[in-house]
């Protein structure tokens, strides 16, 4: 339903466009300063030239142009050229001036000029008309298809978070650590966060640095006595808006990367600032010690993923920097917030 009254409505809104085209057209046509009146040879003379156009606007443009069969259209189109300049010649002027224009041929250059313009114009505009609804079918698909990919890169983080804290809470389970009913209320509360309040394209930000500090403290328990977690954040306040899960990727890799190859003299920092201007500027510095089973890390799911949604969702409105530098892995990203209700 909505599809037909779409149709509709685009078909009323070029309907109405090709009557004004053709009132203007006309009139330009039919003016002469010497007879200011309309001549009824003028107005059959149009109607000759617009029914010719119509043929080729909406059969030889679909049926041939639209089809990359150039040749066969140019051939039609010559062909009903050739139409339109023997009904003006060989009828309309033998009933109306049948003794001073009918009475001699004045060429194929000269009528050819008389011609043309207006043919030339009529099937333009409808060129062109068809070129703009084209371009926005064009525009809807290439929005339709990076709101897929986006809901489908969303889609991976869950699974790819959830598989790995699953096997955090096993280990306590295991062990039957006081911690483990811990572990499990900053599981739930992320994970309601993830399933219920990440389903738009953007979220609050206030709301998302809330969810980063539950995801930090949750992580943090696999550290214990090992090391130090710094979180801080500065001017972070009500009225921005950001993607989702885009910052908690950094996060994971800092305590994947520092627990995976040290045992001892972990520190992880994590400053979240918001600038005037809503520029947004986010630091995660971790240490780490080169091994074998993180060399892989820094090439992972996650950090693709995020990589990919930055150029969907912040083409030219974010930098990441991320480095390598004396055992510490730094990532900073600064990224143009949205303001709500954009």
């Amino acid at each position: 339903m909505a599809a037909k009254q779409a149709f509709f409505s685009s078909t009323s809104k070029e309907m109405f466009f090709q009557v004004i085209l053709h009132v203007v057209l006309f009139l330009f046509f039919s003016f002469d300063r010497n007879e200011p009146s309309i001549q009824e040879f003028k107005v059959v003379a149009f109607i000759n030239y617009a029914l010719g156009a119509f043929v080729i606007n909406y059969v030889l443009l679909p049926h041939f142009f639209y089809r990359k069969k150039y040749l066969l259209f140019f051939v039609f189109v010559s062909i009903m050229v050739a139409v339109i300049i023997a009904v003006e010649e060989l009828v309309l002027e033998q009933i109306y001036y049948p003794d001073t224009r009918g009475s001699n041929f004045p060429g194929v250059i000269y009528s050819l000029l008389d011609v043309m313009p207006v043919i030339a114009i009529l099937a333009g505009f409808k060129f062109a008309w068809d070129a703009s609804i084209k371009q926005r079918e064009l525009e809807k698909l290439r929005s339709s298809i990076q709101e897929s990919e986006l809901q489908f890169l969303k889609s991976q983080i869950n699974p790819h978070f959830l598989f790995n804290n699953l096997n955090n809470l096993y280990s306590y389970a295991m062990v039957q650590s006081p911690k483990t009913p811990s572990i499990i209320l900053e599981l739930s509360s992320v994970l309601r966060y993830m399933l219920y309040d990440c389903k738009e394209k953007y979220v609050p930000l206030q709301k998302e640095i809330e969810h980063l500090k539950n995801f930090t403290k949750l992580n943090e328990l696999q550290i214990e006595e090992r090391g130090k977690v710094n979180f801080k954040t500065e001017n972070v306040k009500s009225g921005y808006k950001i993607a989702p899960l885009i910052l908690t990727v950094f996060v994971e890799n800092a305590f994947k990367h520092s627990t995976a190859s040290q045992s001892d003299n972990i520190f992880i920092e994590v400053n979240v600032k918001v600038e005037e201007n809503g520029l947004l500027d986010f630091e995660c510095r971790n240490s780490f010690r080169p091994v074998t089973n993180t060399d892989s890390l820094s090439k992972g799911i996650g950090l693709q993923n995020v990589k990919k949604r930055l150029r969907l969702l912040y083409h030219n409105a974010h930098e990441l920097n991320i480095k390598n530098e004396q055992n510490v892995y730094s990532v900073h990203l600064t990224m143009q917030l949205k303001l709500e209700g954009e």
